[in-house]
């Protein structure tokens, strides 16, 4: 009786070990070792924080201020349309932030969704890059409306837009400003607005598209979303494509004529 006892004692442990995992950390999001290099993204924008982290299927610039990432950038090639079947993990804090990334449990009965950045639809191609995604770093508070709806609606579009150019530079993020709302403890904030600018520079042709988001459910079409390039520099800050030729960089961002 006593030997049956320790087993029970030695079970209800172990279930109790495995819950507090499995609320907390469940699985470790491995982090490559490989070297990227800048050139793996052609057009990575200027940081206001200093603080760019690359991965090896994206690149971001934290900003710890607002706990998330002033921008992400990264390439969705026609190649990388693809959709093998990957076992969704659990959110994770980015190891390579120096100050760490936001917990996810700031999200918890916030209201908010867990908003990706660079979205893991993106990133179906290989379990490692779909992975990536699920850094704390790598999302922003959304609403269930805005990210299942106008925003989801956007990433869809831009899939099709890899079909039909074969390859895309996407930088996408929330506008940062003073006295925004946060979240949880950590204080997250909550854009009131989203961006995402898409280029294409194939040798073939160059242009881009831009686009600014109210953070609101919306029945409205895509392209009346579209702005120039310009006016998303005004409100981030950011140099968007300071590696293109001066000229090329000024007429693509004053330009937003829908090309696309």
């Amino acid at each position: 009786m006593k030997n049956r006892k320790a087993v029970y004692t030695i079970i209800t442990l172990l279930i109790a070990i495995g819950f507090y995992f499995y609320d907390g950390y469940p699985f470790e999001i491995p982090v490559s070792t490989k070297t990227v290099e800048v050139s793996d993204f052609d057009f990575l924008p200027t940081s206001t924080t200093g603080q760019v982290i690359h991965h090896q299927f994206y690149s971001l610039s934290y900003n710890e201020k607002y706990e998330q990432a002033e921008w992400v950038a990264y390439e969705l090639t026609q190649k990388q349309l693809l959709s093998i079947s990957i076992k969704r993990p659990y959110f994770e804090q980015d190891p390579k932030i120096t100050t760490r990334s936001a917990h996810y449990k700031n999200f918890k009965n916030s209201g908010y969704n867990k908003g990706h950045l660079c979205p893991a639809g993106d990133r179906k191609f290989s379990a490692e890059a779909y992975n990536e995604t699920f850094f704390t770093s790598n999302i922003s508070p959304q609403t269930y409306e805005f990210n299942g709806g106008v925003w989801n609606s956007l990433e869809e579009k831009v899939r099709y837009w890899a079909q039909k150019y074969q390859k895309l530079y996407i930088v996408t993020g929330g506008i940062l400003t003073p006295n925004l709302k946060t979240i949880g403890t950590e204080k997250v904030a909550v854009p009131q607005y989203f961006y995402k600018i898409i280029l294409v520079n194939n040798g073939a042709e160059t242009k881009a598209i831009a686009f600014l988001m109210p953070h609101e459910k919306s029945e409205k079409g895509l392209y009346q979303f579209v702005t120039s390039i310009d006016e998303i520099e005004i409100l981030t800050g950011i140099d968007f494509f300071p590696q293109l030729p001066d000229e090329l960089e000024n007429k693509i961002e004053k330009d937003y004529k829908i090309t696309f």
